[in-house]
């Protein structure tokens, strides 16, 4: 990285640090970006966690945990996924200033899509890169806005291309199942996606 490009990031980073948001509101650094949006609407919150209890279920009894409302670090990119697995304790995996856990820890992250063409993108682009370039072994994407809703699961991601080699997308109402990691086996349903839209 440039002289410019290390200056530009370590300021990008001290200002996202010293944001003051009104209540309802985060703000993650993505692709260079502080981006900050609302609390998303009910639906959103609902699929979240009903995903959550249901792979809290599927994890118990083992070493890792699904967790929400927490900042994942890689480097000085900062996202807080609507849910990801990672060790029940994650205290020996918090960043050097206490911020979040950092990203190596993350077995899989699940995304929501929201309303709005800015977070649809946010989510289905620009978040898929940054998963793939922190190397996240899966990323869920749950988006009632794909046609009449779809899940999909990516998993080999390819930091240099920053995307992913397999991807499988399934409209709801089809189960998919979670290939690898604590979380293998664990089915993505109705039950949590709600049924196909229209």
């Amino acid at each position: 990285m440039s002289d410019l490009g290390a200056e530009l990031d370590i300021g990008l980073w001290q200002t996202w640090k010293a944001m003051e948001l009104p209540e309802g509101y985060r703000a993650e650094i993505i692709e260079g970006v502080i981006e900050v949006s609302p609390t998303a609407r009910l639906s959103h919150a609902q699929i979240a966690n009903r995903l959550r209890r249901a792979l809290d279920k599927f994890l118990d009894g083992g070493e890792d945990a699904c967790h929400q409302d927490a900042k994942v670090m890689y480097g000085r990119r900062v996202w807080i996924p609507d849910a990801f697995v990672g060790p029940e304790d994650l205290a020996p995996y918090v960043d050097e200033e206490g911020l979040g856990v950092k990203s190596e820890a993350v077995h899989l992250v699940v995304e929501v899509v929201s309303t709005g063409r800015r977070n649809q993108d946010r989510v289905r682009v620009s978040k898929r890169r940054e998963y793939a370039r922190a190397r996240i072994p899966v990323y869920v994407i749950i988006d009632d806005y794909d046609g009449r809703g779809s899940v999909t699961v990516l998993t080999t991601p390819c930091p240099e291309k920053a995307d992913w080699d397999d991807v499988h997308h399934v409209p709801y109402g089809t189960e998919v199942t979670i290939p690898e990691g604590p979380a293998k086996g664990f089915v993505i349903t109705e039950a949590i996606t709600g049924p196909r839209r229209g």
